[in-house]
């Protein structure tokens, strides 16, 4: 196990250390739109010192699949976590519905992670793992119910649907073109509406509260 050591702004545990250099190569990633940088340059916007970063990314070339298998990983942990805490958990079209919209709303709230999804959501296999994740399982659940009318052999272009639909209304938040509440309840009517789930039904989970995004703790 490391030792814990001091950086630039006080003491942080390795693993403090770790998010933060994550968290900043997103950044650097989100605005250059490129999917290579420099360790100076990560240093910089981290706030670490460049032999930090060495402690942690090793090598910079694996850095990207790294933070958006991270990204990845963490959206899926605390949508579900978010959405257990409401009525909706049980009900699989509830839960796609607010998912979509738990993902728009952050795009609101971090732009910048919006717009790394718009820009990489389907560049990259571990991106695309974030669709198949929350949305897919939610899917194939509403469609063994019958709730949902899907094709089960289709269930991959159908989740291609669902994922352009919710990155272009992630595009329209983060770029300020939309709301996050007007982007979100179009995109569920839009999805929901192609999914054949009945129309009071979707005007209801379409604006539905939402929970707030709990942390990844």
């Amino acid at each position: 196990m490391r030792n814990q050591f001091t950086v630039e702004r006080g003491k942080e545990t390795p693993s403090t250390a770790e998010r933060r250099i994550h968290e900043a190569a997103l950044r650097i990633f989100a605005r250059s739109g490129r999917t290579d940088l420099t360790i100076s340059e990560l240093a910089t916007e981290a706030g670490v010192a460049r032999g930090t970063v060495y402690n942690y990314v090793q090598p910079a070339d694996d850095l990207f699949d790294e933070v958006t298998a991270r990204l990845s990983d963490e959206m899926y942990r605390r949508v579900n976590r978010s959405i257990a805490t409401t009525e909706a958990a049980s009900n699989p079209v509830a839960r796609l519905a607010m998912g979509i919209r738990l993902y728009i709303r952050r795009a609101h709230e971090d732009p910048l992670w919006g717009k790394f999804i718009y820009s990489f959501g389907f560049r990259t296999k571990v991106l695309q793992k974030l669709w198949s994740s929350n949305p897919a399982e939610d899917l194939l659940a509403g469609v063994q119910s019958g709730q949902i009318h899907a094709n089960p052999e289709r269930l991959r272009a159908t989740m291609s649907f669902i994922a352009g639909v919710v990155s272009g209304a992630i595009y329209l938040v983060a770029t300020g073109h939309d709301t996050w509440r007007n982007a979100g309840t179009q995109a569920v009517e839009f999805v929901l509406q192609a999914l054949g789930v009945p129309g009071a039904t979707v005007t209801s989970l379409a604006s539905q509260e939402l929970p707030p995004l709990l942390p990844d703790d």
